[in-house]
């Protein structure tokens, strides 16, 4: 199953504010894979979306005075409005209001209820909740009597309630785990994930009846489903189940559900124990990135700590927001933001590095062929290490893009950058432009300098769109870049000599602090 599709997926976000730089990390981070994916010609289909059912739902909205519906749909539009700037290609957006996924959350409850184990029973439940983690917690688990997430004071709760019988699958995730090591990422989730199973599985609630805003149960409506059969399930309606079998044997599982560390449990262990009762096939992998910290805390909509990704997007541009979260911050591990860290980045990175080496090779162009690539005889002749370093840099980028690490494959195609800039310097065409018997040396000088670049729009265009169709616009290439695919479109010797150039504004304007 799903062996057509490369179907990646962020978390579903709660619209009971606005999005932070926390929750644009994972979405920015996810939309890199899927442009990737989609460069080397896997077809692609890329889920984002908003969980808008709950307690904590229901009380945003009372706090405003409004309805649940009113409220998610005067929030929803301001998450799409950010995915938007952010130059984020998803293919599908899902709310869980949608008649949609209510049918995909009944189907899959029913399956469950009615598989013959009775892995939904009915109990009452008394314990201390977090509203804001729409978990139950064990005295054990709180921090001076705090949510040890959120930091926030938790509720006594009792209700009736249905269960999941999640502890009759202690060992079947074991056997998942075992056979799929990659099922989990990185490493430390893994073991993470494996540690609360052998830990023992306790069973956990799947509906509710002190509010009713959600999805009723199908078979006792004075229930509504719990959050995490609903917003779990936001995967698989997206995919097809219960709408469209052919669409979903073609995408489902999940080849990668990204996630932030926070709700590695709900992903790695309720989920795939879900869908086993529920008779579907496990996601392929969970990974879980580490927090984002500013000021060496995670950022938090409850803590009014986060930081609204226009702050930064109307300073720095869409593309240094993208590229300085997944450069500066190794992917899978907690990483901090500074403004002056940012600063820092755009400058040396992107205007020194890329913008100046676009600005140099484009004006010599001008200067000294009229502006049109030249013609270098030889493409190879008088390139140095160019050609070999791109071979080089391309195969390091789909084995780090492919093995979900970003961080690895930006570092990857800044050697290139950095061995463009080395060679403009060791070869100084500036002063072989002075001496007419060198005029083929220079030809073949700045067409290897013009071609890296054409070879660099290419590889950086997932991680910065904007800049890459800029670049390849004053390169003057025909063919339209969302067409290229590597490894071909990154061989040596694509650029066609007496193609007109431009150099056009920079790429990267330096910015003060």
């Amino acid at each position: 199953m799903g062996s057509e599709v490369f179907y990646v997926t962020t978390p579903i976000y709660y619209p009971n504010d606005v999005p932070h730089i926390g929750h644009a990390y994972t979405t920015v981070a996810t939309d890199v894979i899927a442009r990737y994916r989609r460069l080397r010609g896997d077809e692609t289909f890329f889920l984002t979306g908003t969980d808008e059912h709950g307690l904590k739902l229901q009380r945003a909205a009372e706090a405003q005075g409004v309805d649940p519906r009113t409220w998610v749909d005067r929030m929803e539009p301001r998450w799409r409005e950010v995915w938007e700037r952010l130059d984020v290609s998803n293919d599908d957006y899902i709310r869980t209001t949608e008649p949609r996924h209510e049918a995909a959350v009944s189907r899959l409850l029913l399956a469950v209820y009615e598989n013959g184990r009775d892995d939904i029973y009915l109990g009452t439940y008394e314990g201390l909740y977090c509203v804001s983690c729409e978990l139950y917690y064990a005295e054990d688990d709180l921090v001076d009597g705090n949510c040890p997430i959120h930091d926030r004071p938790v509720e006594r709760m009792r209700e009736e309630n249905y269960f999941f019988r999640l502890s009759a699958y202690q060992d079947r995730l074991l056997e998942h785990y075992e056979r799929n090591p990659d099922a989990v990422r990185p490493d430390i989730r893994r073991n993470e994930v494996l540690s609360l199973i052998k830990g023992g599985l306790q069973d956990f609630s799947v509906s509710r009846t002190s509010f009713d805003w959600g999805i009723p149960l199908p078979w006792d409506p004075k229930h509504v489903c719990y959050v995490w059969f609903d917003a779990l399930t936001n995967y698989i309606t997206a995919a097809g189940y219960g709408s469209d079998d052919g669409r979903f044997a073609r995408t489902w599982p999940a080849d990668v559900h990204f996630i932030g560390k926070d709700i590695l449990r709900q992903h790695a262990v309720y989920w795939p124990a879900m869908l086993m009762a529920g008779g579907v096939e496990p996601p392929r992998q969970v990974w879980a990135h580490g927090y984002l910290l500013v000021g060496g805390e995670k950022m938090s909509k409850t803590k009014l700590t986060g930081i609204h990704p226009f702050e930064l997007i109307d300073h720095f541009g869409v593309d240094s927001y993208r590229y300085y979260f997944l450069r500066e911050v190794q992917f899978g591990q907690d990483g901090s933001f500074s403004w002056e860290s940012m600063v820092d980045r755009h400058n040396a990175d992107l205007a020194n590095g890329l913008g100046n080496l676009a600005s140099r090779v484009l004006a010599m162009i001008g200067s000294y062929f009229g502006g049109e690539v030249p013609e270098p005889g030889d493409p190879a002749a008088h390139a140095g290490r160019l050609p070999e370093v791109a071979v080089e840099v391309v195969r390091r980028l789909d084995q780090a893009m492919t093995g979900v690490a970003p961080t690895a494959g930006v570092a990857a195609i800044w050697d290139l950058v950095g061995e463009a800039n080395r060679y403009l310097v060791q070869r100084e065409p500036w002063a072989v432009s002075r001496n007419d018997g060198r005029r083929d040396e220079l030809a073949g000088i700045l067409y290897a300098a013009a071609e890296t670049l054409r070879i660099l729009a290419v590889l950086i265009s997932p991680v910065m769109p904007r800049a890459a169709a800029a670049l390849w616009s004053q390169l003057g290439v025909e063919e339209l870049l969302p067409n290229q695919r590597l490894p071909d479109a990154a061989a040596w010797g694509g650029l066609r000599p007496g193609t007109p150039t431009a150099r056009g504004e920079a790429l990267f304007p330096r910015l003060e602090g």
